[in-house]
């Protein structure tokens, strides 16, 4: 039967940059088998399968599959079938509001606003359906460099130190001290994400436009991406990272990630905390979406 798909750019607001993303419509009838095969023909870092919630008060049901495993819960597919979902079941509201859209994952129900302001790009955000949590021990500061192909003088700065921490899969952070090193850490050294591990998010402090306050990249060979444009689910967890480093005060806060630089993909991910009591209450992720394109699975 005839399954209409859309491909978005997402974390950007300009088309053929942030981070690729398709999404089928009308997934009823696709088992987990042909999911993981339509999500490797389109070989995006992330396929979204939209059907029909469990619970009719929610917008749909979705499900995310990279091209070699299914995840509980991603950040740009999120943000990305939010904006989509909106746009096309109630294109006029959206213009004169924003829209709230829940979304049931594997990790739970997301809830997610979508709005699309005159002049600009269509955009989504979410709250992280479960705050971030450790999850294990990081390799020590020697072995990560030597296995991004960097020294151990590269990492680390401040008070920040390698740690795991995920929301729903785990994260390695590797703080690196320069914009320099980043550029020379190497995605193809290591399988970062092998047999279910966690892949390796590196960070530093050194950005490429003045208003971000982290420049990132993402590793994860063995999730079938070596190098992922934009992660929104590692953005998630990055906020256990900045309350257990930089401590930042009560209130509210609002951080921007650049991602993807590297590979010609810019991305800009808003990442909002909560924090009350010296505690991280709550979490936002979001950015801009972009439609690219659209047309009909023949299957």
């Amino acid at each position: 039967m005839p399954r209409r798909f859309f491909t978005l750019d997402v974390f950007t607001n300009t088309a053929l940059a942030g981070n690729p993303l398709a999404v089928v419509l009308d997934s009823e009838g696709l088992d987990d088998a042909a999911m993981q095969t339509i999500a490797g023909e389109f070989n995006l870092s992330e396929t979204v399968f939209v059907a029909e919630p469990k619970n009719p008060i929610n917008t749909a049901a979705v499900r995310i599959f990279t091209p070699g495993r299914e995840l509980p819960f991603a950040g740009h597919p999120t943000v990305g079938a939010a904006a989509l979902l909106a746009h096309l079941r109630a294109r006029d509201l959206l213009a004169a509001q924003d829209l709230r859209v829940v979304l049931e994952e594997k990790i739970g129900e997301v809830v997610c606003v979508a709005r699309h302001r005159r002049g600009a790009a269509l955009a989504a955000y979410f709250t992280v359906p479960r705050l971030p949590e450790p999850m294990g021990e990081a390799p020590s500061a020697e072995a990560l460099a030597q296995g991004l192909g960097l020294t151990r003088a590269d990492i680390g700065f401040a008070r920040h130190v390698p740690s795991v921490y995920g929301v729903g899969a785990p994260h390695i952070f590797i703080p690196v001290a320069t914009q320099a090193a980043m550029a020379r850490a190497d995605a193809h050294k290591t399988r970062w994400g092998e047999n279910g591990g966690p892949s390796a998010y590196l960070y530093s402090p050194q950005t490429a436009e003045p208003g971000s306050q982290y420049h990132a990249r993402m590793f994860a060979g063995g999730w079938g991406i070596a190098e992922d444009p934009a992660t929104g689910s590692a953005a998630a967890a990055f906020a256990a990272v900045v309350m257990a480093f930089d401590r930042p005060a009560d209130g509210e806060h609002m951080l921007v990630i650049e991602q993807g630089f590297e590979m010609g993909r810019p991305s800009l991910i808003s990442l909002g905390l909560e924090v009350e009591g010296g505690a991280l209450r709550a979490a936002t992720v979001g950015g801009s979406v972009v439609i690219v394109s659209e047309g009909m699975l023949r299957l």
